[in-house]
């Protein structure tokens, strides 16, 4: 079971097929222009009349998305409490009263032989606390940490040199777009004070192509990502894990003399999220550039849809075996084909694995 969590997602489902499936249109026999082309002139002309109206219901489709985006930003302010308790629980600044921390499992049975073992487990710590007080943990420790760990799309950008970063990470929120502004969504990446970078802040813009194209408006499936922008990390001399030093000997050519240079290149991150690639706007890009920013563009969307909305079922795992059954269920409606050619691989968010 899983709960449509927005209409975007709902609907999503129409346009994705065809993302799946480049090829698709191939398989049928004959084109729909040679079709269209063998049409008496005064059907043609009919057909013609339809089309018009087609777009028209796309435009009017593309105010329904409109709609949906404010109901977004009206649920997002009623939402926003909750998802401030969960800070402050996660960060430890507030501590929950035994009232709120009443949950009925209905897992009893398991329950029931870990308070035993627990009981046990509680004398023996009884005896060990008159030898050393153990200090408590403060509120969640490593909640979001857990979260990249354990969700594939995330662990995939995951470094080991990012986790020590990620443990200062208190909170990721998604504020949507004004009205009236152009439709996008933004993540911010809240940050206790750290010895890595002075932002409190870490932010990625993604923008959002909310009308038909009128060179091809029949193509409209709802809003969708079209460019995201990151942001300026100003990261503690010596700290930018997006960048290494190495040394390269160099040798003179007159004098024969060798000398080393020190050179900063690149280096894998999850921090270089928030240095994307630049959508181009004339839709001229590498295929590895676009495939990138595919990939950007499914995290994000993630990102908002899934992990800031079910933080707490993600750092459980519960959501994940949730995840899990949904694709199977996708995979069902048709997709057994592809299947074979993947082998058991098992990938969970998404349709592909970007280490590919």
């Amino acid at each position: 079971g899983r709960s449509c969590h927005s209409v975007m997602d709902a609907t999503k489902g129409k346009g994705d097929q065809g993302m799946q499936n480049p090829g698709g249109q191939m398989e049928r026999p004959v084109s729909f222009h040679f079709l269209e082309s063998m049409l008496p002139k005064a059907v043609k002309r009919r057909v013609h009349a339809l089309k018009r109206l087609q777009v028209q219901c796309a435009n009017i489709e593309a105010k329904f998305y409109e709609e949906v985006h404010e109901l977004e930003r009206k649920y997002a302010a009623l939402y926003q409490p909750l998802f401030e308790k969960r800070r402050d629980i996660v960060t430890g600044t507030v501590e929950p009263t035994d009232q709120e921390c009443e949950w009925h499992s209905d897992r009893e049975e398991e329950e029931e032989l870990a308070e035993e073992v627990k009981e046990k487990a509680a004398i023996e710590d009884a005896k060990k606390e008159e030898a050393t007080p153990e200090e408590d943990p403060k509120g969640i420790p490593e909640f979001w940490l857990t979260i990249f760990k354990s969700v594939d799309m995330l662990s995939d950008m995951l470094q080991e040199h990012d986790e020590p970063i990620l443990k200062h990470l208190k909170d990721i929120q998604v504020k949507f777009s004004e009205p009236g502004q152009p439709m996008s969504f933004t993540l911010e990446f809240h940050f206790e004070p750290n010895g890595y970078f002075n932002n409190a802040v870490l932010t990625k813009v993604y923008k959002m192509k909310s009308e038909p194209d009128a060179s091809e408006p029949f193509s409209f499936e709802g809003p969708e990502i079209i460019d995201c922008e990151g942001c300026q990390i100003d990261w503690h001399k010596g700290k930018d894990v997006t960048v290494k030093t190495i040394k390269k000997k160099q040798k003179h050519k007159g004098r024969g003399t060798v000398r080393t240079v020190t050179k900063q290149v690149p280096n894998d991150s999850f921090f270089n999220f928030f240095n994307p690639v630049k959508a181009s706007p004339d839709g001229e890009m590498d295929e590895d550039s676009e495939f990138t920013l595919a990939t950007d563009f499914e995290i994000g969307h993630f990102f908002r849809e899934r992990i800031v909305p079910r933080a707490v079922l993600y750092f459980t795992g519960e959501a994940l075996e949730d995840d899990e059954s949904f694709e199977e269920e996708e995979l069902e409606e048709g997709d057994e084909e592809e299947q074979d050619e993947e082998g058991d691989d098992d990938d969970d968010e998404g349709d592909f694995d970007p280490k590919v």
